[in-house]
């Protein structure tokens, strides 16, 4: 088992990286459930992937597993669930010395955890990731929300998890399509401050993606790692170093936007397709060697994620998706930070983005 701290000041919790850790799950949160009754929230989906796999590992220790069940998909983070989660927490008499569990993916931790953040002031919760891109991202650093009609994650609070269970046999279960969207967060780290490890995915990315154990849990275990460290240093993006794990995401929750945060387009690929736009348009300011931009879309296309912006079939122009930036949650006085790139593993915030020259060069990107 790999074991990562995440050593938040007062908050400090580990990250364990396995096969096998549902089926192990009181084992694990060993003085955490402090009741018979233990309250579940999932989606449909997952409970009927690893419900019984769940249940019976509560249910053989002495627990009674209570499940609040949802539907799958982004919609889920609403502000109707949110209501109807909470009252069903309230209504199940969960005390603020308790743990909600969230097992799914990036949507039931985003509002499981907002959830017991403002449950009776703040409860505990613990992760159980059962997507890649929930292990390696959204299940670790605290922020929870959901969305609104104005954009995505804009209502929300930083609430860290208790404990975060990343067993690796879910992977197994993953469409294809859902285990890439997860491998985009995992290049990320590589792309915005590790070459060696960028270098390290360009090697070894398919026979990870094929189910090669070993890799699979060094690249979770490695990709964790590297946010524990970012998070510890700036838990709430105060410092600009926390900023950088939105590589990628201000191009990308824009094409989210866009594609009216559907299945036409999952979080994951529009975070690849969004890194591609950032090194390109790195490099057409002068940032960025092309060649190295280059490279990066090379490699996001290899693995089979999204690399070209006009394959979208997007009935719009470019100010139409820099217009969506401007419901962007790093809007500061009128503008809007952008996470560019020097070079592979050289990221870096830059404040003085014109989004009229970002509006042109998404006109070229969409083939206008």
């Amino acid at each position: 088992m790999a074991v990562i701290p995440v050593d938040i000041a007062g908050r400090p919790y580990e990250v364990r990286v396995d096969t096998g850790l549902l089926a192990e799950l009181v084992e694990n949160c060993r003085g955490k459930l402090r009741k018979r009754p233990v309250p579940i929230i999932t989606d449909r989906q997952v409970h009927a992937a690893w419900g019984k796999v769940v249940g019976k590992a509560l249910t053989d220790a002495g627990h009674e597993p209570r499940w609040h069940i949802l539907e799958p998909g982004e919609k889920t983070k609403s502000w109707a669930n949110l209501t109807a989660t909470v009252d069903w927490l309230l209504a199940e008499e969960v005390e603020r010395g308790d743990h909600v569990i969230a097992l799914g993916g990036g949507v039931i931790g985003d509002l499981t955890g907002f959830a017991a953040a403002i449950l009776k002031r703040g409860c505990h919760f613990i992760q159980l990731p059962t997507t890649l891109l929930a292990q390696v991202d959204s299940s670790v650093g605290g922020k929870t929300a959901i969305n609104t009609a104005a954009g995505k994650n804009l209502v929300g609070a930083f609430h860290q998890p208790a404990l975060v269970l990343a067993d690796l046999a879910v992977l197994d279960t993953l469409p294809r399509r859902e285990l890439l969207s997860g491998y985009a967060e995992v290049v990320k780290y590589g792309l915005l401050g590790d070459a060696d490890f960028f270098h390290w995915c360009d090697a070894n990315a398919d026979a990870m993606l094929a189910g090669n154990a070993a890799l699979r849990e060094y690249a979770v275990a490695h990709s964790v790692a590297a946010k524990a460290r970012i998070v510890k240093e700036d838990e709430r993006e105060t410092l600009g170093l926390r900023a950088l794990l939105n590589l990628g995401h201000t191009f990308g929750h824009a094409l989210e936007a866009q594609t009216g945060f559907s299945d036409r387009l999952l979080h994951g690929e529009a975070v690849a397709l969004g890194m591609v736009l950032a090194a390109r348009f790195s490099a057409r300011i002068g940032l960025m060697p092309q060649a190295s931009a280059d490279h990066a879309a090379r490699h996001i296309a290899k693995v089979g994620l999204p690399s070209e912006v006009s394959s979208l079939g997007l009935n719009c122009d470019g100010r139409a998706l820099a217009d969506h930036m401007l419901h962007d949650k790093k809007m500061d006085a009128g503008r809007l930070p952008f996470v560019l790139m020097k070079g592979i593993g050289e990221a870096f915030l830059a404040k003085d983005v014109s989004l009229d020259e970002v509006a042109g060069f998404l006109d070229e990107e969409l083939g206008r």
